[in-house]
């Protein structure tokens, strides 16, 4: 099945740190630089689980953005990256991943917050199935109509869609505003908090009369998925969590493949946690894959 993704695209410079963070101090950390970004995470793993993820988005004219088109590609990614010729760099996230495995972010959407709704092709959407949107473009004002614009026409394009809201701190009460129809929202309990003011999965049914379903991740505690027919829960395995980056975009991949080639709430939820589990023992936030072309062999899922 073919899926567009539309999203960031970028470089992730990650530091797992031994310890606290010392205010005007030092402390070692493991430092590597890996590609990231919160669209072409889940494109990653979409393409690792078999789909044929198509990734919209804007990068910048450097060697960053070059690097990302080159490796996304290789990863079986078709990158439908716009180059931003207004010296917009290319995104940039600093990630800081303490000794417990937890990531704090700061973020530079770069040339993402340029995203056009011209970006995304009538020609992309005759060809798909599904479009998923990074809940970073409705976040930033500046890519924010795109964004709507986008999720408007792949609905009249009658294709179904979903919406990660990405980052609780910064979610505001008008961010609903801009998922009415939208079929799938996937956030983890800091944002249903956030957008309904309860972190009791129970409140995901507030959230029904903008949105068709609610597949909420909780850490530890596994997934919920929320309808209008009721909730079902499933737990998730208990591991070391090394690197938490990419883990929702990893659950984000794998819930969708098995939810569009029809599978009911609790197994798409178990393909999702299965694959977050996944992600959370491996630093970085794009799946372990060997390269392949986005056209070559792979295990393609049926739809």
């Amino acid at each position: 099945m073919t899926v567009l993704v539309v999203g960031d695209a970028g470089l992730d410079v990650l530091a797992k740190h031994d310890g606290p963070v010392v205010p005007g101090g030092d402390r070692r950390a493991d430092i590597r630089t890996t590609l990231g970004g919160a669209g072409a995470n889940t494109a990653a793993w979409l393409a690792h689980l078999g789909a044929r993820p198509v990734l919209v988005g804007r990068i910048g004219d450097d060697p960053a953005g070059r690097q990302v088109r080159t490796e996304l590609a290789a990863a079986g990614v078709r990158c439908a990256l716009t180059v931003d010729y207004n010296d917009a760099a290319t995104c940039c996230v600093v990630v800081l991943v303490d000794e417990h495995g937890q990531r704090t972010m700061l973020a530079d959407r770069g040339a993402g917050t340029h995203l056009a709704a011209t970006d995304l092709s009538a020609g992309l959407l005759a060809d798909a199935r599904h479009l998923h949107l990074s809940g970073y473009v409705l976040l930033d004002a500046a890519s924010r109509p795109a964004g709507i614009a986008m999720l408007a026409a792949a609905r009249e394009a009658g294709l179904t869609t979903s919406v990660d809201p990405q980052a609780a701190a910064l979610l505001t009460a008008d961010f609903l505003d801009t998922l009415t129809g939208v079929d799938l929202l996937l956030p983890n309990t800091a944002e249903l908090a956030a957008l309904t003011g309860s972190a009791d999965p129970a409140s995901a049914a507030d959230l029904l009369s903008v949105v068709g379903a609610v597949a909420l991740t909780r850490g530890a505690a596994g997934a919920c998925w929320i309808d209008r027919h009721g909730m079902v829960t499933v737990p998730a395995d208990d591991v070391v969590c090394v690197d938490s980056t990419g883990a929702g975009d990893a659950f984000d991949a794998a819930t969708l493949i098995a939810w569009l080639a029809g599978a009911d709430p609790a197994t798409a939820l178990r393909a999702g946690v299965a694959a977050g589990t996944r992600a959370v023992t491996r630093i970085g936030a794009q799946p372990a894959v060997s390269r392949r072309s986005p056209d070559g062999p792979g295990s393609p899922v049926p739809g």
